[in-house]
C-alpha cells in the first residue's frame, strides 16, 4: 500500500476558504436589498462587482510573487485581516446608512470602493492557498488536493447566500455583520493550525529570472482559468433575466428559480471534486472531460423550456466545471519550479479575475440579443477549450 501524502495545515486551509467564501457570497445575496434602500440603481452594484473583479486581477499576481518572498502564511494572515477590516467598516457604514441615508455619491463611492479593497485583499486567498498545497502535494497528485480547496469553495458558495439571506429576512445589516465577522474565525484557524514555512525563493541565493506573465508553461492553465471564469460569471448573470424571460415568470420567482439553479451550481461542484479528490486522473485530461460536459449543460440552457430544465442544466454544467476548475490550477503547479510556485498561481488567478470583469459584461451584451446567445457562446468557448486542451496533450505525447 502507497502511503498517502500529507499537507500540513490543510483542514484549517480548506475550513478557511469555505468561511472566506461564505463570506464573499453573503455579500452577492443582500446588495440587491441594499442598493434598492439606498436609492441606487442596478448598475452601482454592478460596478463594484467590476470594481473587485479588476483590482483582483491586479493584485492576484503580486500576491503570489509576494507569498514566494515573505511565506505563505504571512501572506495569508496579511490579506485576511485587511479583508476583515474593510468588510466589517463596509457593514457599519450600511448599517448607519439604512438609518439616515446619505447622498447617493456617497454611498456609490463607499459601496464600489470597500468591494473595490475586497477584491484586492482577498485575491491574495487563492493564489497563496494554492501555492502553499503545491509546495508540500507531490507533482502528479496536487489536483486531489486543490479539490479539497475548491469544494470547500463549493460549499460555501451554497452556504453563503442561504445563510445571508436568512439573517437578512430578520435583519439586514445583521447579515453584513455576520459575514465581516466570519473570517476572523478564520484568521484565528490560519494563525493557529497553519505551520509557518520558509519562503520558497529564500531555498536559494541565487538570483532568479522572474516567471513572466506569459510564459508558455501558463499558457494553457491561463486559458482554461480565463474561460471557466467568464463561462461563470456569464450563467451567474444571467441566470435571473433568464427564468424571467424565458420561463415567464414574476420577479419574485424569477429570483427564486436563479436561487434554485445557484444552489444546483453547488451541489454539482461538489460532486464532481468529490471525484477529482477520489480518482487519480492527470488534469489536462480531467480538463479534457470537464470542459466538454460543461460546454454540453450551458448550451443546453438554450432549450430549456420548463422550469425543472434550467437547474438540471445548470447543475450538469457544475459538475463539468467541478474537474476544470482544481486542474488548471495544479496543471500551472505541476508545470513550473518550486520558488515559482507563488508566481504561478497568482498569474493563473489574474486570468480568472480578468475572467470576472469580461464575463458580465459579455453575457449582458449578448443576452440584449436573445436570451439563448450567452449560454450558446459559453458553451462554444468550452468545447474549444476542450479541443485545445486535448490537442496539447497530444502534442506532448509525441
Amino acid at each position: 500500500m502507497h502511503a498517502r501524502p500529507v499537507v500540513p495545515g490543510l483542514p484549517a486551509l480548506v475550513l478557511a476558504a469555505l468561511i472566506g467564501t461564505m463570506a464573499m457570497m453573503s455579500f452577492v445575496a443582500v446588495i440587491g436589498p441594499v442598493v434598492r434602500l439606498l436609492g441606487l440603481s442596478e448598475w452601482h452594484a454592478g460596478l463594484s462587482v467590476t470594481a473587485a473583479g479588476v483590482l483582483w486581477m491586479l493584485a492576484a499576481r503580486r500576491w503570489g510573487q509576494l507569498s514566494d518572498r515573505i511565506g505563505r502564511k504571512r501572506v495569508l494572515l496579511l490579506a485576511m485581516g485587511a479583508y476583515i477590516g474593510v468588510y466589517l467598516a463596509l457593514a457599519m457604514f450600511i448599517d448607519v446608512a439604512l438609518q439616515v441615508t446619505p447622498p447617493v455619491v456617497v454611498s456609490v463611492l463607499v459601496l464600489v470602493g470597500a468591494r473595490g479593497l475586497i477584491g484586492l485583499f482577498y485575491a491574495a486567498v487563492p493564489p497563496t492557498a494554492a501555492a502553499l498545497i503545491a509546495d508540500q502535494a507531490p507533482a502528479g497528485q496536487r489536483t486531489q488536493f486543490l479539490a479539497r480547496l475548491g469544494s470547500a469553495n463549493a460549499l460555501g458558495m451554497v452556504l453563503g447566500p442561504a445563510a445571508a439571506g436568512w439573517l437578512a429576512y430578520t435583519h439586514l445589516s445583521l447579515a453584513l455583520y455576520v459575514a465581516a465577522l466570519l473570517p476572523l474565525l478564520a484568521l484565528a484557524l490560519l494563525a493557529w493550525r497553519l505551520p509557518s514555512t520558509a519562503p520558497a525563493a529564500a531555498a536559494s541565493s541565487a538570483r532568479r529570472t522572474p516567471l513572466r506573465r506569459l510564459d508558455r508553461r501558463l499558457r494553457l492553465p491561463q486559458l482554461a482559468a480565463f474561460l471557466a471564469m467568464v463561462s461563470v460569471t456569464i450563467a451567474q448573470v444571467t441566470v435571473g433575466f433568464f427564468a424571467i424571460d424565458r420561463l415567464g415568470l414574476a420577479a419574485a420567482e424569477g429570483a427564486r428559480m436563479a436561487g434554485i439553479a445557484l444552489t444546483a451550481v453547488g451541489v454539482g461542484l461538489i460532486l464532481a471534486q468529490a471525484l477529482v479528490m477520489k480518482l487519480e486522473v492527470p488534469p489536462r485530461r480531467w480538463i479534457v472531460l470537464g470542459a466538454l460536459i460543461a460546454g454540453i449543460g450551458f448550451a443546453s440552457v438554450a432549450a430549456v423550456q420548463q422550469s425543472w430544465q434550467l437547474p438540471a442544466a445548470y447543475a450538469l454544467a457544475a459538475f463539468g466545471m467541478g474537474f476544470v476548475f482544481p486542474s488548471f490550477q495544479a496543471l500551472a503547479a505541476d508545470a513550473v519550479q518550486a520558488h515559482e510556485q507563488g508566481a504561478a498561481a497568482g498569474t493563473v488567478a489574474a486570468a480568472q479575475g480578468l475572467g470576472m470583469v469580461v464575463g458580465p459584461m459579455l453575457g449582458t451584451l449578448l443576452y440584449r440579443g436573445g436570451p439563448s446567445l450567452p449560454y450558446l457562446l459559453v458553451g462554444v468557448l468550452l468545447l474549444l477549450l476542450c479541443v485545445l486542451a486535448a490537442a496539447h496533450r497530444m502534442k506532448e505525447a509525441t
